[in-house]
């Protein structure tokens, strides 16, 4: 068991809140550091589901990727969701902690842990400037087949793994960020790979990437979940905090937060 405080110390060597984007909310939304802690449990999301399971596995902070309070919140009652989290939370003695792009641009971050896991080599920032993304190689393989490989290493969602290109085109040079990516679409063109995996691609910026990448022989796109995409980093993240804290026990939320059930095809 140690205090909270001297994990914030170790979360902040790990993930520097001056590293965040400006827009984010990151750090301990809920709790004292004063607080005495011997279980954590890792959780790309804060959900009432995600917050019993910390509090019935007797976990007294909940550490996730996404900030429980990104967006303002006016009011919390306990009919509302923001307010159902935080009274749960608070009669459980649960703390929540959060690291969000600071935790995206880390070393063995989420953008780095998915592209260990799909099997990146030689690896480099997709964004010298800020570091987000990571661009790697792979063995030279059909875009399906790299695609079907990338299916296995993430956790099953409805959405699958959705792609658009030629599937018998060839991949070997790969870019990717981890999380809502269609921000480094232009990033991604400059980048010379064969294809851009990243998640929550909207209609229209993924059209118009296309329309560009057939002019300029540019990449295929992939679209992944964003729950599987970062979900990667959480085994990380608590083999990381492990080594740190002896005295702690880290473990990682069995509970999927994707947001989606099921799929219906045609």
């Amino acid at each position: 068991m140690t205090a909270l405080s001297h994990l914030l110390k170790s979360f902040e060597e790990l993930w520097p809140t001056a590293t965040a984007e400006d827009w984010d909310r990151v750090g301990l939304m809920l709790g004292h550091p004063a607080s005495e802690v011997s279980r954590v449990l890792l959780s790309v999301d804060v959900t009432a589901e995600v917050v019993d399971e910390a509090i019935e596995s007797s976990a007294q902070l909940l550490l996730t990727h996404h900030p429980m309070l990104l967006r303002p919140v006016h009011e919390l009652g306990e009919l509302t969701a923001k307010g159902n989290l935080i009274t749960k939370a608070v009669r459980g003695g649960l703390a929540i902690f959060a690291a969000h792009t600071n935790a995206d641009v880390a070393s063995g971050g989420v953008s780095q842990s998915l592209a260990a896991a799909l099997g990146l080599t030689e690896i480099s920032p997709l964004d010298a400037v800020t570091g987000h993304g990571c661009v790697g190689t792979v063995s030279s393989q059909k875009l399906v087949d790299f695609a079907r490989n990338v299916a296995k290493v993430l956790p099953p969602v409805a959405q699958g793994v959705r792609v658009a290109g030629n599937p018998e085109r060839m991949v070997s040079r790969v870019a990717l960020v981890g999380g809502a990516g269609d921000g480094f679409l232009g990033q991604a063109l400059e980048s010379k790979a064969d294809v851009f995996i990243t998640s929550d691609l909207r209609h229209h910026p993924t059209q118009d990437f296309i329309e560009l990448s057939q002019l300029v022989d540019g990449p295929a796109l992939m679209d992944i979940s964003h729950w599987a995409a970062e979900s990667i980093w959480l085994e990380s993240a608590a083999m990381q905090l492990s080594k740190l804290h002896s005295d702690v026990e880290f473990a990682v939320s069995e509970i999927r937060t994707d947001p989606w059930d099921f799929a219906v095809m045609q």
